[in-house]
């Protein structure tokens, strides 16, 4: 590319801009801001009431709907329609396994696990799932907890990512439809007709979704960050630098979109994932090694052994018109709810670096190696946790009751050998992790604006960047983590459903003897497939051969 100068900038901006989508999503996440802004009470609580109301009367649908595609999930890697490939049959992949896998791995739910993988455990351990069934603080307590954390986080977490990627991506690689949500619909409306109104609708939804989901992270996480930050020096932040703290925040992660995925996004994944291990085993070679594999163990079983069970149970225990426990509503729905909320960025996300891979490889990768990866994360820092809370060596209850969930990590880190070189890597995993989903969110909602376009105008992703940045800043000074929690229920709601239509769309695809979509120039024996998923041609590159 030649020099760019700021007048040919606004001109691409303006070209490959889908004027109703940005539009729309833009008045939408302005109007959120102003919201909090200037009726912070008065949104809280309408948020709070619409929340109730997801959980309590809807929230038997979240679980429904999580292991419907879950169930799904592992036909796709068991059955036939794995070999399908996203892309012309003879087409290699993009981009390296290890390049994809970290890309996917640090786009998705990675910024969550590392705020909640000190937390989420000691949370249970205390307060104990009805599920468990075990007094506080008791042995039992402390495997369910840990079997609780896995079960949040580990194939179901994951799953309805991978659903909404694959669909996308086969019609986007084999049919040149547009990276949009909307382009699932395509089997019913037609590749002619994505830009109708319906389709429209749905990429509107898909970027308010995209902004609550990420909004919350980047508060949850921003808010570990800060604690960090006063933990470690002493000084007190205060609301004026919140925003100035999630405000550089969202500077480095647009600058990082900004150098696309090849420079930015992939350097930064390589990044994470390093320093993701090298925490990950310090802590657990430092910390109680044998408690950890001892719960782990134990907690790993009973997850796999009971995952139908955790996956329909709701606690309504309590006779006719009983709703779902309110334990199950604050983790369980709160997840599913949050997760789903998630979906269209990084289910575009996915689909963007997924060219050339086959169905089973993107599942497999995206559900079963993420649980691998995230299963010790959880076992090494919960385990440790509840080790260090029941030996009395660091009262993590009392920290967390003091600051939060956000402040889990830092005395449990402190307690250990090198626990100030430790507590120094967890702040910059915690910065790293963030920056690469705000990075990589901030790029689909680029593709969601721009009609599909891969790598959109730098101007596009800036405007998108400070939007999140100042919705989730916003957030905490007027809404706390609360509000952030019931904005991502909220959002998730409608995506549950298109997840489920994802699903559908691909049925429909995969299952189709012949090319779904024919043009007069198609040949119509490149990348047809017979109902068992087989390719007519042969196949000329090995798909797992990158």
């Amino acid at each position: 590319m030649g020099r760019s100068n700021p007048t040919a900038a606004l001109r691409r901006f303006a070209d490959e801009l889908d004027v109703a989508v940005f539009t729309a999503g833009f008045l939408i996440a302005a109007g959120s801001v102003l919201a909090f802004v200037l009726w912070p009470g008065a949104a809280s609580e309408r948020m709070a009431a619409a929340n109730d109301f997801l959980w309590t009367a809807a929230g038997w649908w979240y679980l429904v709907a999580m292991f419907v595609l879950v169930a799904f999930v592992g036909f796709l890697i068991f059955g036939p329609w794995g070999n399908i490939k996203l892309g012309s049959d003879d087409e290699r992949p993009e981009f390296s396994f290890p390049a994809y896998f970290a890309m996917l791995y640090s786009a998705g739910i990675a910024a969550g696990i590392v705020f909640w993988g000190p937390a989420e455990a000691i949370f249970h351990y205390d307060a104990a799932s009805p599920f468990v069934g075990a007094e506080s603080q008791s042995p039992e307590a402390a495997v369910g907890a840990i079997q609780y954390t896995f079960f949040h986080w580990g194939i179901s977490a994951w799953t309805a990512y991978v659903v909404m990627a694959l669909p996308i991506a086969y019609f986007a690689y084999r049919y040149d439809a547009p990276l949009r949500i909307s382009t699932v619909i395509a089997p019913w409306v037609g590749l002619e007709n994505l830009d109708g109104p319906l389709a429209k609708s749905i990429d509107v939804l898909a970027v308010f979704a995209t902004i609550g989901g990420v909004a919350t992270t980047l508060g949850l996480v921003g808010s570990q960050f800060l604690v960090g930050i006063e933990w470690t020096t002493g000084a007190s932040v205060g609301d004026s630098g919140t925003i100035l703290v999630i405000t550089g925040l969202t500077v480095a992660f647009t600058i990082s979109v900004s150098l696309g995925i090849k420079k930015g996004i992939q350097r930064l994944s390589y990044f994470n994932m390093a320093l993701f291990a090298v925490v990950t085993v310090a802590t657990f070679l430092l910390g109680p090694t044998t408690q950890i594999m001892s719960m782990g163990t134990q907690a790993l079983g009973a997850y796999i052994n009971e995952f139908i069970t955790m996956s329909f149970y709701t606690g309504s225990g309590n006779g006719a018109g009983a709703g779902v426990d309110e334990w199950v509503g604050g983790w369980t729905i709160f997840y599913w709810a949050w997760w789903f909320s998630w979906t269209p960025f990084v289910g575009l996300f996915i689909a963007r670096i997924s060219r050339g891979r086959t169905v089973r490889q993107v599942a497999v990768t995206g559900v079963i190696a993420s649980t691998g990866i995230t299963v010790p994360w959880f076992a090494t820092m919960g385990g440790t946790a509840i080790f260090l809370q029941e030996s009395g060596q660091s009262d993590i209850l009392a920290v967390v009751g003091e600051l939060g969930e956000a402040g889990s990590g830092y005395p449990l880190f402190e307690a250990l050998p090198l626990g100030g070189v430790l507590t120094v890597l967890f702040l910059v995993l915690v910065t790293t992790f963030l920056i690469t989903s705000a990075d990589s969110s901030t790029l689909a909602l680029g593709m969601l604006t721009t009609g599909g376009v891969e790598q959109p105008s730098t101007i596009n992703r800036v405007i998108w960047g400070f939007l999140i940045g100042a919705l989730a800043s916003l957030l905490m000074v007027t809404g706390g983590v609360d509000a952030l929690q019931q904005a991502a229920i909220i959002t998730g709601g409608p995506f549950s459903i298109i997840a489920l239509l994802a699903a559908i769309a691909m049925m429909s695809a995969f299952g189709a003897r012949r090319p779904l979509f024919l043009r007069e120039e198609d040949d119509v024996s490149i990348g047809s497939t017979d109902l068992e998923g087989t390719r007519t041609e042969p196949e000329t590159a090995d798909p797992s051969d990158d």
